[in-house]
């Protein structure tokens, strides 16, 4: 009887600490994505000039992103991509802005008779370029057809980083996510990474 008593009393309290050590992980990955969505994204320039910005990842489970991110759970299902399967969800948004000016070829002759001027009016036109960026133009009358074309490059990397006691690393505090842009005249206005949990 006591051994039965004293086997129960150990797997009782294996049950127990199993479950503290789970209900502790939870509250810790919760208070962290809280602080990660509290927090802001950081933007700065790196050494070679190019746009950058980082954010710490959010942990989710995949019933999480479902519920919280449903239209792009609903994107990747339309894609034929299996949610349980999903390892990590990134999501940038850029904008970029160019202003140039260029000449323009071609005169207008000076206004005589409208009806004349209208037809017999050539059509201007201009081209700008630059590593990244192309504009061209043709300007009528009354009228502007533009196409700008924008080239980028974005990298984007995922790193650890480990928790500190005075100069003792260990461990996983936080999952950082950092993307560069090659185009200079882009802007990084936001990011965000999500790592999917399976426990």
């Amino acid at each position: 009887m006591n051994r039965f008593l004293s086997l129960y009393a150990l797997c009782a309290t294996l049950l127990l600490v199993a479950g503290w050590r789970r209900h502790r992980t939870e509250v810790r990955r919760l208070r962290d994505n809280q602080e990660v969505l509290a927090s802001d994204i950081e933007r700065y320039r790196n050494r070679l000039g190019e746009e950058c910005a980082a954010s710490e990842a959010l942990r989710l489970r995949c019933a999480e992103f479902e519920r919280l991110r449903a239209d792009e759970a609903e994107r990747l299902r339309r894609l034929g991509a299996r949610l349980r399967r999903l390892e990590s969800f990134s999501k940038s948004t850029l904008q970029s802005e160019v202003e140039a000016a260029a000449p323009l070829h071609g005169t207008l002759p000076p206004a005589r008779d409208s009806a004349v001027v209208a037809l017999a009016a050539p059509v201007r036109t201009f081209r700008w370029h630059d590593p990244w960026t192309e504009i061209e133009g043709r300007i009528g009358r009354d009228s502007v057809h533009c196409r700008i074309r924008s080239r980028d490059t974005l990298r984007q990397t995922v790193y650890r980083i480990p928790r500190r006691f005075l100069f003792i690393r260990w461990g996983t505090r936080a999952l950082r996510q950092e993307i560069a842009s090659s185009n200079p005249h882009t802007q990084i206005v936001y990011t965000e990474y999500i790592r999917l949990e399976r426990r």
